[in-house]
């Protein structure tokens, strides 16, 4: 009976160690990794009563787009849709030096783009594809194109400022 014991209480000593040398390992490695969370665009009461008039979407519960006689996809007219302006960052993005901190927001069926658009470039604060849907982003020193994808449907949405001052146009395709 006392050899059994002496054996569990060395088995349980042993296998303390080793979960607690394991943890510091792990926990030493795992310490320099940690990343900052990504920053979000405050919402000021101008923006939470223009939301007031249109539903809001979840992440976990969006609204199956529809391509039924009801309600019919809207053509691509050249004509750029009415942004919701959103009062500026804390801070201006360091890479654009040239935009005004004027930042408008675009909605569209694929997701929510959003550019810092100043008088003679603009630069993209964010891109955030809606649910079901993937997105890319394309960048040159005269625009930027950020493209949503669900299936055979895509929106694209592009901020141009080559000869002249940024303008945005959506699209579905």
């Amino acid at each position: 009976m006392r050899r059994g014991l002496v054996h569990v209480l060395a088995w349980s000593l042993a296998t303390g160690a080793a979960v607690t040398l394991s943890w510091w390992g792990v926990h030493t490695v795992m310490a320099g990794t940690v990343y900052d969370r990504p920053r979000a665009l405050p919402i000021t009461a101008a923006d939470a009563t223009t939301q007031e008039s249109k539903p809001l979407a979840s992440s976990t519960n969006r609204p199956t787009p529809s391509k039924g006689p009801s309600s019919p996809a809207p053509k691509p007219t050249g004509q750029p849709r009415t942004p919701t302006p959103s009062k500026p960052p804390a801070k201006t993005p360091s890479h654009s030096p040239t935009t005004s901190g004027q930042v408008k927001s675009y909605d569209t069926d694929g997701g929510r783009v959003v550019f810092d658009i100043g008088e003679s470039s603009a630069a993209l604060v964010s891109a955030t594809p809606g649910a079901g849907w993937s997105m890319q982003v394309w960048k040159t020193e005269t625009w930027i194109r950020v493209e949503f994808g669900a299936g055979a449907d895509r929106v694209s949405v592009f901020c141009t400022w080559h000869d002249g001052p940024p303008r945005v146009e959506i699209g579905n395709y």
